[in-house]
Parts: structure tokens; sequence; C-alpha cells
């Protein structure tokens, strides 16, 4: 059985990361920050020291890279190498800032844009953080950074990911990678990223 990563979890299971990961053959180890949310682990994207080199097949990472600040990201990204076996992959999603400026620059700031279980969400919320769960004390929802395709691609291969799958999506603000170190034919890197990537 293949086992996968996965990174900043929160309350989120294994049903709620993606369709290749979602299968039988797949086992599920939970990291997070913070342990009210009864992680496998306990700890960051930039120091999973508790996850042996070279154990996992794949990293699951949905919406944590932005909690970073800009000069911890290549560090979260090397821990991401370290852990992943050889052939190993990760899977990263975050704000489409690209999309989300779009909206800004239509003063449309603080225009609800979607409706997500926790309340509307308004561009200020995807740049910044969830107003709520800010206000409610977990500062652990603050976003210190942020990327577009363009420098989210830049960004991996600056770390040694050598084969990428990019998509952007727009009409939902985020964007997806499938991030591998060692170098993979388009084909079957493509096939990888339809597994993974939002239909």
């Amino acid at each position: 059985m293949k086992t996968f990563l996965h990174v900043g979890c929160g309350s989120k299971r294994k049903d709620r990361t993606t369709a290749g990961f979602n299968r039988d053959d797949w086992r599920e180890l939970r990291l997070d920050i913070d342990p009210a949310v009864q992680p496998d682990l306990v700890g960051t994207m930039t120091d999973m020291s508790a996850v042996a080199s070279a154990s996992v097949d794949a990293v699951y990472s949905s919406h944590n890279i932005e909690h970073l600040y800009p000069h911890e990201v290549p560090l979260a990204l090397a821990e991401f190498k370290r852990v992943l076996r050889p052939g190993g992959f990760a899977v990263i999603t975050c704000p489409d800032l690209q999309s989300v400026c779009a909206l800004v620059a239509e003063d449309k700031l603080g225009d609800p844009v979607y409706r997500s279980p926790s309340g509307p969400i308004t561009p200020l919320d995807i740049l910044y953080g969830h107003r709520p769960a800010l206000a409610a004390g977990n500062l652990y929802m603050a976003h210190r950074c942020g990327f577009t395709r363009k420098l989210l691609a830049n960004t991996l291969r600056a770390a040694g990911f050598a084969a990428l799958a990019l998509r952007r999506r727009p009409a939902v603000f985020d964007l997806w990678a499938v991030a591998r170190v060692e170098p993979m034919e388009q084909d079957a890197l493509q096939a990888l990223a339809l597994e993974h990537f939002p239909s």
C-alpha cells in the first residue's frame, strides 16, 4: 500500500483530498500544526522532522503554502522533497491571486464571491485569510504570501522539482500543481495530474 502525507490536514480526511488519493491502495498520514484537529503527527510544513526521509509516496498540501512567509516557502518545499520516496510526487493547491486580483481591480474586494461551509468568502478573505476564523483567534488561518500560475511554477522549479503539471481554475480562484523531483514523460505526467486535479 502506498502512503500519502496529508500536510496541514485540518479536520479533513482522505475522502476530501483527491480522487486519486481516495482509493483503497493509498493510506493517509495526517500532519498538522494544530493538535486540536487530532492529526497523526504534529508539525509544521517547514519542520516535518516527525516524518522520516524518503518515507512517503506522495505529499498532499491543500491551501497551506499561502500561510507561510515567502522566505519559508522554499523550506517547506525542501521538506516535501525530503520525505518523498524516489518516484514520489507532491500535489499542491492554493489560491490563484491573478483571478482574485481581477476582482480587486473591479473594486469587489469585500463582495462575496462564493459560499463556503464557513460562510461567504470575499477576495479579502482569499488574499489575507478567512476573517471570521482570524477574529475567533485562529491565527493559523492568516495568509502571508500568494501565487499566480507563473510564480508557483517558478517556485517549484527553483526548489528542485523537475516535472510539473499545473492547472489554473479562475472560476473558483485556485491553482493546482503536481510536481515530481525526477523527470517524467509528459503523457505520464498528464495522466498523473488527471488522477488528482479536480474535474
